[in-house]
């Protein structure tokens, strides 16, 4: 019988901001389906605790701090050859917009968007991924889909992520490596205790969420589907996963 086509057995993915929320999740399933994962981020002691849930063996734990060039060259110097590779780590920060600053804005640049991309340009540049491999990018439905008060920086750092997604998979579609976004709205993380709400309002907010609020799981699984085989003909795509919000 032929292998299943979601499968990611002997494929080898390196996920980031893996100590938790979306990125844990995404190791987690990611592992359930055969992979060989590398986590990495700022928390050791999270980190371990990913490891230790993670499906079978053979998993590498690297910490690093992306905002640091050192740590980022430390990183890929722990990378052989990578068939995936799933940018996770983020940060949020609410702020309106007369009130912005330098500190906010290159706080949410540097951790959402630069760190990201410089890790990506020190993977390509070291020839460390393998043709036909799978780049999957997290940004946010802030980006371009809704709008909320207080998100104009965040948004405009996760909006950075996505267009520099779809020109990254212009330039990589000659050696078949496909990059695709997903774009989550409201998901059920610690991310959510940086919002400056009460829990009457989220149980408020929720009720616009025909679907309600989505858990990491729910990315994870779609994360996975874009990283496997499955999804060989699917790059540039930013896809919407936000429980139905955008259907009013």
């Amino acid at each position: 019988m032929d292998e299943s086509p979601y499968t990611l057995s002997g494929k080898t993915i390196l996920v980031t901001g893996a100590s938790s929320g979306i990125g844990k999740a995404t190791a987690v399933a990611c592992s359930r389906l055969g992979a060989k994962l590398i986590i990495t981020g700022r928390d050791e002691a999270r980190l371990n605790q990913t490891l230790h849930v993670l499906a079978g063996g053979e998993h590498t734990l690297v910490k690093c701090d992306l905002t640091k060039e050192d740590e980022i060259q430390n990183l890929v110097n722990h990378i052989e050859k990578l068939d995936g590779i799933v940018y996770c780590a983020g940060t949020q920060q609410t702020c309106i917009a007369k009130m912005l600053n330098r500190d906010v804005i290159q706080n949410l640049m540097n951790t959402n968007f630069l760190s990201t991309v410089m890790l990506n340009a020190a993977l390509l540049s070291r020839k460390k991924v393998n043709k036909g491999a799978s780049i999957v990018f997290v940004s946010s439905a802030a980006a371009s889909h809704v709008s909320e008060v207080g998100n104009a920086a965040y948004s405009a750092s996760k909006g950075a992520l996505s267009s520099f997604g779809r020109v990254l998979a212009t330039e990589l579609a000659p050696r078949k490596i496909r990059v695709n976004m997903v774009a989550p709205a409201m998901v059920r993380t610690a991310i959510m205790e940086k919002f400056d709400v009460s829990e009457e309002e989220f149980i408020e907010n929720e009720k616009m969420y025909p679907l309600g609020y989505g858990e990491p799981e729910d990315i994870a699984n779609t994360i996975a589907f874009l990283l496997s085989d499955a999804a060989r003909w699917i790059t540039g795509t930013e896809l919407l996963l936000d429980g139905g919000l955008t259907l009013h």
